[in-house]
């Protein structure tokens, strides 16, 4: 049957490749700059960096060790945790929401993975050389507001991701991943590299870590919240059942240190590798896209050799957003598969295509569908709020506050086999510091200051 048996990592280091390339993803290079811009730079940095590590690697932690002690998918390792503990069934929920959350993400997540690869396909073909502003502004516009183009690339991205993730833990994701995250992480190296000698890096640099303070308040911190959740794709489900296939031997608390400081690694770097393009042309950044597919075009399209780093550029947004958009269908197809109604191969299908037919409204939501609207937000803007801003810091709370109070303190030591100095800290952080934090932000998204 299909659900008899829960596949594992083969080692340490697939399941590193794997846990950082679900973190790192277009919320590192795509999203990470623009909304480091958006909240003044260095301030937004500082502030999104204390949540990573302050917040979000206990989180991460956390997460691993229920998705390592349940060996299930995110939904039934919470039923399995809360029974064992003599807890309500009602804690299932936390798995709910991150499967649930996690659809949604793939759903719209994959639309701009579709425009990432067709952004690959212009660099190559020389179709941003010489392109100006309103050029390039105007070629975005006219792709996303197309009704078929998108949806062709959309399909593209998600077939892609299906054919990894139906092959299984051993033969798709961990193949996929080990190969992909260290030809990332060559490719960022490069271009940081690259923007370092050619742009203007020593304005990147004041931009990024001399904080503004004046540019801080309850919205950028919210953000920086966000983005550090989204980073790290907490509480979407991804991280617990990447945990899930944890064998015993694998220390989670320094796995989940690697990662985080990977993941800010490769958020600070786009940043680096951005920013003193975006500076040396005097180019000015936009809406939230507008970053990568309308103004960065234009730097490729003037500098020397701007086909070869244009393609280089898109290829490797392309890399991360595979690597995170694999996680991301993981979670819906694993409880699938325990159902023991479907095989992997048919519930990476069924998941597949609902993603994507769910994600084409998202798409037409920038043209045909462009008028409708949900709480006065788009369809993939009202999708982006509800899992970000709520579903995500809701489910990052509760798992917080279900490992801290209900959970045999015991237990979890046995779980993490962390020095005692460590756990203590670990605890205290889960305990009180995390839940209390995002609780604090929470209010401020539903009543404001």
């Amino acid at each position: 049957m299909a659900g008899t048996t829960h596949a594992h990592w083969s080692s340490r280091w697939a399941f590193i490749m794997a846990a950082v390339g679900s973190a790192v993803g277009l919320g590192n290079i795509w999203k990470f700059p623009y909304e480091a811009n958006a909240g003044g730079g260095g301030a937004f940095v500082l502030v999104y960096l204390a949540f990573v590590f302050l917040i979000g690697t206990p989180l991460l932690v956390a997460e691993l060790s229920l998705g390592r002690r349940g060996q299930s998918s995110p939904i039934r390792s919470m039923e399995k945790i809360a029974k064992e503990e003599g807890r309500t069934n009602w804690w299932s929920l936390v798995g709910w929401s991150g499967v649930i959350g996690s659809f949604i993400v793939i759903s719209f997540y994959s639309i701009v993975g579709g425009w990432t690869l067709s952004y690959v396909v212009e660099a190559v073909t020389g179709g941003m050389t010489g392109i100006t502003k309103d050029a390039a502004e105007a070629h975005f516009n006219d792709m996303v507001t197309d009704p078929i183009n998108p949806l062709i690339w959309h399909a593209v991205f998600m077939a892609i991701t299906v054919g990894i993730v139906l092959r299984g833990v051993e033969g798709g994701l961990e193949k996929a991943v080990t190969v992909l995250m260290p030809a990332l992480f060559v490719l960022l190296v490069g271009l940081v590299v690259y923007s370092g000698v050619t742009g203007d890096f020593s304005a990147a640099v004041n931009f990024l870590f001399a904080p503004d303070w004046s540019k801080m308040n309850a919205d950028v911190a919210l953000n920086a919240l966000g983005q550090s959740f989204f980073s790290l794709s907490l509480a979407l489900g991804s991280i617990m059942v990447y945990g899930s296939y944890l064998t015993k031997d694998v220390k989670i608390g320094k796995a989940a240190v690697t990662i985080a400081g990977a993941d800010s690694a490769v958020a600070i770097m786009a940043g680096l590798a951005i920013f003193p393009i975006v500076f040396q042309f005097g180019l000015t950044v936009g809406k939230e896209e507008g970053l990568v597919f309308m103004t960065l075009p234009i730097a490729f399209g003037q500098m020397t050799g701007g086909a070869v780093i244009g393609t280089l550029f898109f290829g490797l947004l392309t890399v991360a957003a595979i690597t995170s958009s694999i996680s991301l269908l993981e979670p819906s197809v694993s409880y699938l598969e325990e159902t023991d109604k479907l095989d992997r191969k048919k519930a990476t299908f069924l998941i597949g295509t609902a993603a994507f037919l769910l994600g084409s409204l998202s798409s037409l939501g920038f043209g045909v569908l462009s008028d409708v609207t949900i709480f006065g937000k788009s369809i993939i803007g009202f999708k982006s709020y509800i899992t970000n801003n709520l579903m995500m810091p809701l489910a990052g709370m509760f798992m917080a506050i279900f490992i801290g109070w209900f959970i045999s303190r015991k237990n979890i030591m046995d779980e993490l086999a962390m020095e005692d100095r460590w756990f203590r800290v670990w605890y205290f952080m889960i305990k009180f510091v995390c839940p209390i934090a995002i609780l604090i932000v929470f209010y401020n998204i539903v009543f404001g200051f």
